[in-house]
């Protein structure tokens, strides 16, 4: 399951890519917002990362203007690794050596083609494992 979310910056792009999760018969949860009314990031991000760090969900997507405000917000979580991701080669490395599991994309920065690119290649981009399951365990308070 992917829980999704928005501010009201983010919202005419989070229903894209709602689109393309329902195309690809994905699982998805919409945590909000529900329209381009002003709404404050930090409440959706909170949730989502909320869902993905409590297991009720696998991982997230996040969406505002810039990402940095959902990014800040959703790194809080214990046990969430969002990555703010411009291309698809940022998307593939969250993947392969962080073990992204919360996407974020700025959406007054990103076009919807390249966003739905990243997207694409961010679900399909697997963790690689190796020395750097050692990284992300010292992110998560473990022993190397």
């Amino acid at each position: 399951m992917i829980a999704i979310g928005s501010d009201h910056a983010g919202f005419s792009l989070k229903e894209r890519i709602k689109q393309a999760l329902k195309e690809q018969a994905l699982d998805f949860v919409d945590l909000g917002c529900p329209d381009e009314q002003p709404s404050d990031y930090p409440d959706v991000g909170k949730e989502v990362a909320r869902g993905v760090s409590e297991g009720r969900c696998d991982r997230g997507v996040l969406i505002c203007g810039s990402g940095i405000g959902m990014s800040i917000v959703a790194n809080r979580q214990r046990g969430v690794r969002a990555a703010l991701c411009h291309d698809e080669e940022t998307a593939r490395m969250s993947r392969l050596h962080n073990d992204a599991n919360i996407l974020v994309i700025g959406s007054r920065l990103t076009s919807p083609d390249l966003a739905l690119r990243i997207l694409r290649v961010w679900l399909a981009t697997g963790f690689e494992g190796g020395r750097h399951l050692r990284r992300i365990n010292k992110i998560d308070g473990g022993q190397a």
